[in-house]
C-alpha cells in the first residue's frame, strides 16, 4: 500500500485521491466492500470534531495579515534596526519569519512575502545568494514549530494530545531554532563579511527613527500574538476559542492598517475555504487508507517489526525520526500526520515514551521537510517569486546549513528533553 502510494504521489496524483483510491483497491482485494461499512461515521466525528476547528480560523488569521502587507512593514522596518551589522538583513529577515509564524503560521505566505520583498534588497547589497535564500527558506519553516502551528494541532488531534500543551511545548525549541539560524548567520559572516555586507540607516542622526518604526511596526501583531497565544497559556480559552480570537484580531489589525475591505475579507475566506478543502480532503483520503491499513493486519505487522528493533525506546525514536525525515523529502507534512503517526503511536505508548515529547519531535522533524529536496515546498515557493538571477542550485546549496541546524535542535530535543521541559 505505501509503495503504490508513493509511486502514484511521485506520478503526480492529487494527494488524497491517491490515498484513498490506493485504499479502495486494498481493502476491497482483502475484504471485500464490507470494510468501508463504518466510513461514513469516521468521515461525522471528523466534521466534528471541534479541536480542528481551529485549522481554518488560524489558517484565516494568517492570510488576512498577509493582505494586510504586515511581513513587508515588519521586513522595512526590522531590516533599517539591523542593517548596520554585516548579514544584518539576514538577522532581520530570520527575525521577521519568527514574527510570522507566531501571528500567522503559513509557510507558503512567509516565504513568499519575504522572497518577494527580502530577497532582491539582500541581492541588491551584494549578499551571497545561498545565504539570502537559505534565511528566507529556514525563516519561513518556523511556521512549523512555533506556535499557533497547524501541524500542532493536527499532531494533537492525531495523538489525542491537549494542543494548548503542545503549543506551550513548542515554543522553547522554536525560539532555539531562531537563536540558532541568527548565530549561525554571525558566524558565517565573520568568516566572509564582504558576502554579507552592512547596509547602514539613511536617516541622518536621528537613530530614534529606525527603533520608533520597528516599534510600530512590530507591537500590533505582538499584541496579536499575545491575546492568541496568552490566553490559551493562561486556560482562558481553548486554542479553538483562541483561534476565533485570532480571526477578529486580524481583522481588527487589517482595520488599524487601514487596509480593510469587504472584498479583502471575501477573498481571504475564500482563500481560507480552498486550502480549509485540500486539507480536510487529504485528511479523509488518509482516514480511507489508514482504515484499510489496519483492517488488513498492516498495523500489526508494523507494530511487532518496531517492538523489535534493538535498542527498546532510542531504537524505536531514532529508526522513526530517520524514517519520518526520509518521508519528508517525497511526501507532505500533512499524509505523514495522517498515515504514518497514527503507526508509530500506540508504538510509543507501547514502550512508555512521552507522547508530548514524541509530538515536539515529530513537529521538528516534519518541519524540516518544507526545505528538503527535491519537493519542499519553501524551495518551490522561493523559486516561483525569485529574480531569474537566482538558480535552484542557489536555493538548494543555502537551505542545506539550515537543514542541518534544523537537525541538530531536533537531536538536543531528543538526547536533551529536559533542557526544553520535555524530560
Amino acid at each position: 500500500m505505501f509503495a503504490t502510494a508513493l509511486v502514484l504521489l511521485l506520478a503526480g496524483f492529487p494527494v488524497a485521491f491517491t490515498f484513498g483510491g490506493v485504499a479502495l483497491v486494498f481493502g476491497v482485494l482483502a475484504e471485500g466492500m464490507d470494510i468501508f461499512a463504518f466510513m461514513p461515521f469516521r468521515i461525522q466525528s471528523i466534521m466534528e470534531n471541534t479541536v480542528l476547528m481551529a485549522v481554518p480560523m488560524f489558517i484565516f488569521m494568517g492570510i488576512v495579515l498577509q493582505r494586510t502587507r504586515l511581513a513587508e512593514q515588519l521586513l522595512v522596518a526590522i531590516g533599517r534596526l539591523f542593517g548596520g551589522l554585516h548579514g544584518g538583513l539576514a538577522i532581520a529577515t530570520i527575525l521577521v519569519g519568527a514574527l510570522l509564524a507566531a501571528s500567522t503560521g503559513v509557510v507558503g505566505a512567509s516565504v513568499v512575502a519575504m522572497g518577494v520583498i527580502s530577497l532582491p534588497v539582500m541581492l541588491k547589497h551584494g549578499y551571497d545568494k545561498g545565504l539570502a535564500c537559505g534565511a528566507i527558506c529556514g525563516a519561513g519553516t518556523l511556521g512549523q514549530i512555533i506556535p499557533p502551528s497547524i501541524v500542532l494541532i493536527i499532531l494533537g488531534d492525531v495523538l489525542g494530545l491537549p494542543v494548548g500543551e503542545l503549543f506551550r511545548a513548542a515554543v522553547l525549541p522554536g525560539l532555539a531554532l531562531v537563536g540558532l539560524y541568527c548565530l549561525y548567520v554571525l558566524a558565517w559572516t565573520r568568516g566572509n563579511p564582504q558576502r554579507a555586507p552592512s547596509v547602514p540607516f539613511e536617516g541622518g542622526d536621528d537613530h530614534r527613527y529606525p527603533v520608533l518604526q520597528a516599534l510600530r511596526a512590530v507591537v500590533p501583531p505582538l499584541l496579536l500574538i499575545v491575546v492568541v497565544l496568552g490566553s490559551i497559556f493562561a486556560g482562558i480559552a481553548t486554542p479553538t476559542e483562541s483561534s476565533a480570537l485570532g480571526g477578529a484580531g486580524a481583522i481588527a489589525l487589517a482595520v488599524f492598517y487601514r487596509r480593510f475591505s469587504l472584498r479583502m475579507l471575501f477573498d481571504s475566506a475564500r482563500a481560507t475555504v480552498e486550502v480549509t478543502a485540500m486539507v480536510f480532503a487529504i485528511l479523509l483520503g488518509a482516514t480511507a487508507f489508514s482504515m484499510a491499513f489496519t483492517y488488513t493486519g498492516g498495523d500489526t505487522v508494523v507494530e511487532q517489526f518496531l517492538l523489535r528493533l534493538p535498542g527498546e525506546q532510542w531504537g524505536f525514536l531514532i529508526f522513526s525520526m530517520l524514517f519520518i525525515l526520509a518521508l519528508g523529502f517525497f511526501i507532505d507534512f500533512v499524509e505523514i500526520s495522517f498515515i504514518v503517526v497514527p503507526i508509530l503511536a500506540p508504538v510509543a505508548e507501547a514502550l512508555g515514551i512521552s507522547m508530548l515529547w514524541f509530538a515536539i519531535l515529530i513537529a521538528m522533524n516534519l518541519q524540516t521537510s518544507f526545505l528538503t529536496p527535491p519537493f519542499g515546498f519553501s524551495l518551490f515557493y522561493l523559486k516561483g517569486v525569485a529574480p531569474a538571477e537566482v538558480r535552484t542550485t542557489d536555493i538548494y546549496r543555502g537551505v542545506v546549513p539550515f537543514i542541518a541546524m534544523q537537525v541538530a535542535i531536533l537531536g538536543s530535543v531528543l538526547v536533551f528533553p529536559e533542557l526544553y521541559g520535555l524530560g
